[in-house]
């Protein structure tokens, strides 16, 4: 009955999605809002997406990228042990805080990680966060210097979970006060939820769990919109909620529809601390919006040439040589428009000597988007390598020693 009840949600949710929804009829029931699609980083939707605001435990999609970015480098394994200091053990007793029983004093990095993403564990995170750099302020810089890399300059960030510094006691980030909260906008919640799935994808396979055995007990996920929640939605796979009193209810969501992986931030949804399911909805709405306005289409596939492109060969057996996609070029293109993306091939060579090989890197198909919300995208527009799609030998002789000779008269004499 209960995957009937899903099967059913998903059809509807489809049903509603193939009906355009105008953007100006269409707004967020939250303060803060965005909508991005994974692959290309294009913007779909924003609300007020570049204020900054408190976005408590959603903070814990930066930390985890750095524990991943550890598991990588080696500084730790999955089955690394990671003993419970006092300061977190301590914030398990406050029974406000999402936790889990750390009684016995020592656990994975693999339980941890869990607990930190389904449960939105507070200790879990700072039990990881003083194993890998020391203390939970060496692990703050880290974050820190990881959000700078990514152009985010503005973030406040004072601790790895995103609790408000009232509930941390004299565990405050040096130089911080205890009214200090963890402050990114939407768009920056985005940029890091973008950077966490697209270089460490294996964190779905975690928060699409609907829960989970750690120490002896189950715990559930706080993210109502995966198959066993009371808002469920088919493709949900993730991410994180967060709540506090500073934040209000929020929710940076992922899923996939249609072969369109997209990102979606709410944040301080409306009249969300009375009713917390109402970030749940809002994401929803906001998925459908997305869904009925926007496809992901293939301008050129791979190992297709675009728009006749070819480059001119020096000695070969053909005087020219198609120039073809190295990977598929796509873009996110809105639904019953004429301002259709394009694409230009640029390149520094003229003219290519033979032989030739397969691959050969000779320039780049840069997109061309001028249908763009906001700052039109995360990150620069998509491009890709055009290449040489087959090998080409030089001419033979003596077509081969004639060309060479009037090249040494054209460049010498």
């Amino acid at each position: 009955m209960r995957k009937f009840l899903l099967t059913l949600t998903t059809v509807i949710a489809l049903f509603f999605t193939s009906t355009p929804i105008l953007a100006e009829d269409f707004s967020v029931a939250a303060k803060h809002a965005i909508a991005v699609e994974v692959s290309s980083g294009k913007i779909l939707y924003e609300q007020d997406a570049e204020t900054k605001a408190s976005i408590a435990s959603i903070s814990k999609t930066l930390s985890i990228y750095l524990v991943y970015e550890a598991l990588a480098k080696g500084e730790i394994t999955l089955d690394t042990m990671v003993d419970i200091s006092d300061y977190p053990y301590s914030l398990t007793s406050n029974t406000e805080l999402s936790n889990v029983n750390l009684d016995e004093r020592s656990y994975s990095v693999r339980d941890l990680l869990n607990a930190s993403l389904i449960t939105s564990s507070n200790s879990a995170i700072i039990a990881l966060a003083e194993k890998i750099a020391g203390s939970e302020a060496a692990f703050v810089d880290r974050m820190k210097a990881k959000v700078q890399e990514w152009g985010i300059t503005d973030a406040k960030i004072v601790n790895v979970s995103g609790l408000d510094n009232t509930d941390l006691g004299e565990n405050i980030y040096p130089g911080s006060s205890p009214e200090d909260v963890n402050m990114f906008s939407a768009l920056d919640v985005a940029t890091i939820a973008r950077r966490l799935i697209l270089d460490y994808p294996q964190v779905l396979d975690i928060t699409s769990l609907n829960a989970y055995d750690f120490g002896g007990y189950t715990y559930y996920s706080t993210n109502q919109m995966l198959s066993d929640g009371t808002h469920a939605r088919g493709g949900v796979d993730g991410l994180k909620t967060g709540t506090s009193n500073s934040a209000g209810s929020s929710f940076l969501a992922t899923t996939q529809q249609a072969g369109m992986r997209i990102i979606t931030v709410v944040l301080n949804a409306t009249d969300g601390l009375t009713s917390p399911e109402n970030r749940f909805v809002a994401t929803n709405d906001l998925m459908n919006y997305v869904y009925s306005n926007f496809s992901l289409v293939t301008l050129v596939k791979k190992g297709e040439a675009f728009e006749g492109s070819k480059i001119k060969v020096f000695n070969g057996e053909k005087e020219t040589s198609p120039v073809v996609a190295a990977a598929d070029l796509t873009v996110v293109q809105r639904n019953q428009t004429d301002n259709v993306p394009t694409a230009t091939f640029t390149t520094d060579i003229k003219e290519i000597d033979a032989p030739l090989k397969a691959g050969t890197l000779v320039g780049k198909l840069q997109l061309k988007d001028q249908d763009l919300i906001g700052k039109g995208y995360i990150s620069e527009q998509a491009s890709v390598d055009m290449i040489i799609p087959s090998d080409m030998k030089e001419a033979s002789w003596p077509f081969s020693w004639w060309n060479q000779f009037v090249r040494y008269v054209n460049e010498k004499l």
